[in-house]
C-alpha cells in the first residue's frame, strides 16, 4: 500500500510542479521578484497537502517563535529534497544557496534567477566563498534570509555528520544571527528511493547563534544544536 501512495505521490508531485512551472511563466516570470516568491510558497503548500492526503505524511513546523522575520542565515539539518523547498511555504522571504548543476533545470533556472537565488561553484573556493558572501550580503540588504545546508549535502537520519566550511566562512563575515534548524524529513522522504513513510516531518527551529564567536566554537555549537535536536526527531 506504501508503494502505491508512493508512486501516486510521485506522479501527482511532477504533475503539479509542471502545471505551476508552466502555467505561471508567462505571468510570474515577467513580474516583480515577490510574485515568483509567492508562487514558490504556494507550490511548496500544494506538495505539504498531497504529502497529506496522498502519503499520510504531516508536516509539523516548531520552534516557531525563533523563525527568523529579517536579515538572518537558515541553516538546516539536509536529509531529502523536501528540505530544500518545503520552508519556502512559511519563511517570510527566503532564498537558498544552490550549486551551480541545477541552473541546467529548464524552467526550475529562470524561476530560481527571478527569485534572486544564490548559485555557488563548488569547485571555485575561495572564489566560490567570496561570491557567498556578497551575494549573501545583497539579499540581507533586502531583509532576506539565506538558507544554506552546512553539510553541503543530504545525509541519512542518523549518519554521521560531515559539516562544511562554507557556513563558518559565512558567519564570520556577516553580522546577522545563524538560525540552525532541526529535522527527521528523511524518516520519510528518503533521499534515494521513492517511497514515502507515513508520519510526521517535523522542522524544529532552533535558538539562534549570535554574530562574534570564534569559528571553532561556533561550529561546535552549530553542530551540536543541529544534531542532537534532529537525533530527538528519530524513532526510538
Amino acid at each position: 500500500m506504501i508503494a502505491v501512495r508512493s508512486l501516486v505521490f510521485v506522479v501527482l508531485f511532477y504533475l503539479w510542479s509542471a502545471i505551476v512551472a508552466v502555467g505561471c511563466a508567462p505571468i510570474i516570470l515577467p513580474g516583480p521578484r515577490r510574485w515568483t516568491s509567492a508562487m514558490m510558497s504556494g507550490w511548496a503548500k500544494g506538495i505539504i497537502w498531497l504529502l497529506r492526503v496522498v502519503c499520510d505524511i504531516k508536516v509539523e513546523v516548531r520552534g516557531k517563535q525563533h523563525i527568523p522575520q529579517g536579515a538572518s542565515v537558515l541553516a538546516p539539518k539536509h536529509q531529502c529534497m523536501f528540505d530544500v523547498f518545503a520552508q519556502l511555504a512559511w519563511l517570510p522571504d527566503a532564498c537558498f544557496v544552490m550549486k551551480k548543476e541545477l541552473m541546467w533545470i529548464p524552467f526550475f533556472s529562470w524561476y530560481a534567477i527571478k527569485a534572486r537565488m544564490i548559485v555557488v561553484d563548488r569547485e571555485g573556493h575561495s572564489t566560490a566563498l567570496r561570491k557567498l558572501v556578497r551575494d549573501s550580503q545583497e539579499r540581507f540588504a533586502q531583509n532576506r534570509q539565506v538558507m544554506i545546508f552546512p553539510e553541503g549535502t543530504r545525509t541519512a537520519p542518523g549518519a554521521p555528520a560531515d559539516y562544511k566550511p562554507g557556513i563558518a566562512a559565512l558567519y564570520r563575515q556577516i553580522d546577522v544571527p545563524v538560525h540552525p534548524v532541526a529535522t527527521n524529513s528523511g524518516v520519510h522522504w528518503p533521499r534515494h528511493g521513492f517511497l514515502r513513510r507515513p508520519g510526521t516531518i517535523v522542522f524544529e527551529y532552533l535558538e539562534p547563534i549570535q554574530p562574534g564567536l570564534k569559528r571553532a566554537d561556533f561550529m561546535r555549537t552549530l553542530e551540536d544544536r543541529i544534531e542532537t535536536a534532529s537525533a530527538k526527531l528519530l524513532p526510538l
